[in-house]
């Protein structure tokens, strides 16, 4: 039995205890759909699973609330799943192990699916807790968030009834969110030659790992490394001073997290061989140094290999290296409108060379449409230029802030009843799902808010467990206080 069922609040925790014991990787989630399902059944309470597996559970107003407007309280079903490459686990059976750590709770080496499991677990909990005081409410879950927002996307109109949407998807307590950046994925794929691996190279396995990962919204401001191109700011001198010839290369493997690892096969004349080995050495210190303040342990090494049969053509090599180091990584803009905020960024997540294909994936968010669509087409006409077909694919729209909001005025007055202090108000660098749920539905009242997570979409991911507390006190204090 995990420790964390005896936290408070219990119920909470119960349920997500429960929902850690249950794979669900975005796009895998249906037993996560499943479980939402018999929740609602076996509580009596009005259950709908519409045709893209998102859920809709409905309990009616406490007495004498019934006059209150309609809250839908709002979280996705599926996890991002990392694991440290050292760590043996599949997201596709193997259930989350939990453990406390000095008020956090942590998962071991794996993402945690605090992001956005504690959600869910609050909705469920104030579905089921009968000290909970509330209006009509309706909790929706939906699929497939981390990946594209299938679910959001394929809502569909007449499926809710509420009239103000609560979206638990926020991981800073304290603070109300009241809009959100857009999102964009930038794809560029095209073939290469191969040829026979030259005579007289020695061939070496080439790492770059430890690096923290993160968040590839909420964390890019804090300007962390990122393996691809850390290894492609290599490749480019490599090539230039010792003739290196690449055979293949894989680096990040979700799209909306910055990546933490890669790994590449190379060759090198074997004439070089002490002093290439050195050159990587130093490149590991001076990645080091430069990122001594957020990526203090990163490594990067050469282990010699087998020789492989071939390896990428000389000029395709050369093009591929350059539109790739080149490409635009990290913040580009920060709000002018919104001090301290992201505007506009990209993360190159991932990056594979294989048999003869290239691949390269980005996904590029902002809160202005125009500066978005300007860096997605940006990122597209370096990789044109290097031969490559690009797409730009799973568009979704940013979530505009509107400050007269009337459940923005009651949760300001509800916290600072609470704590004594009235909450920061902020928009987010991160796609939460308010935008577009708002399309079919677009007169809904719409805030996000959240316990304090940290390091989501890495295997660092956190939850701070005296902010789930206060988290609940103040989501159930909310519904109390609902606008009429």
């Amino acid at each position: 039995m995990s420790d964390i069922k005896n936290l408070e609040p219990k119920l909470l925790w119960k349920y997500f205890y429960e929902i850690t014991q249950i794979p669900r990787p975005s796009k895998k989630e249906h037993r996560m759909t499943e479980y939402m399902k018999k929740f609602g059944k076996d509580h009596g309470l009005e259950t709908i699973v519409d045709k893209i597996g998102n859920v809709v559970i409905r309990k009616p107003a406490t007495k004498g609330m019934e006059k209150c407007k309609g809250i839908i309280l709002q979280g996705h079903l599926d996890m991002v799943p990392q694991k440290n490459s050292d760590k043996k686990f599949d997201f596709e059976k193997d259930a989350i192990e939990t453990r406390i750590d000095q008020g956090w709770v942590k998962a071991n080496g794996t993402t945690l699916g605090a992001d956005n499991g504690i959600g869910v677990a609050a909705a469920m909990a104030a579905l089921t807790d009968p000290k909970v005081v509330h209006g009509p409410l309706e909790a929706l879950f939906t699929i497939d968030e981390e990946t594209g927002m299938t679910g959001a996307k394929n809502l569909k109109k007449g499926l809710l009834k509420g009239e103000i949407l609560i979206n638990m998807d926020s991981e800073d307590e304290g603070e109300l969110y009241v809009g959100c950046a857009g999102g964009v994925d930038v794809s560029a794929t095209r073939s290469y030659k191969q040829e026979k691996t030259p005579a007289g190279m020695t061939a070496y396995k080439l790492t770059v790992k430890g690096l923290r990962g993160g968040h590839s919204g909420l964390d890019i401001h804090l300007g962390k490394a990122n393996s691809n191109k850390l290894m492609f700011r290599f490749f480019q001198q490599a090539e230039h001073d010792f003739g290196m010839r690449i055979a293949d290369y894989t680096g990040g493997d979700l799209r909306n997290a910055i990546p933490r690892e890669a790994f590449a096969t190379i060759v090198v004349p074997s004439i070089k061989k002490g002093q290439f080995e050195k050159f990587v050495k130093g490149y590991e210190k001076m990645y080091r140094a430069e990122f001594l303040e957020v990526d203090p342990d990163i490594k990067m090494f050469v282990k010699v290999c087998e020789a492989p049969s071939k390896v990428m053509n000389e000029a395709d090599q050369y093009r591929i290296i350059r539109a790739v180091f080149v490409c635009p990584c990290g913040v580009q803009r920060m709000s002018a409108s919104m001090p301290g905020v992201v505007e506009t960024s990209n993360n190159l997540s991932v990056v594979k060379i294989q048999d003869g294909k290239f691949h390269a994936h980005n996904l590029t968010r902002s809160s202005v449409e125009t500066a978005k669509e300007a860096t997605a087409w940006k990122i597209a006409a370096g990789f044109q230029l290097a031969g490559c077909d690009v797409s730009l694919t799973g568009d979704y729209p940013g979530w505009k802030p509107n400050i007269e909001s009337d459940i923005l005025k009651t949760m300001q007055e509800t916290y600072k009843k609470l704590y004594g202090k009235i909450p920061e108000i902020k928009a987010i660098h991160a796609g939460l799902e308010c935008g577009i749920i708002m399309g079919p539905y677009p007169k809904l009242d719409a805030i996000s808010f959240g316990p304090t997570i940290r390091y989501p979409h890495s295997p660092d991911e956190k939850v701070e467990i005296e902010s789930v507390g206060k988290f609940w006190n103040y989501l159930t204090a909310t519904l109390k206080n609902a606008p009429n």
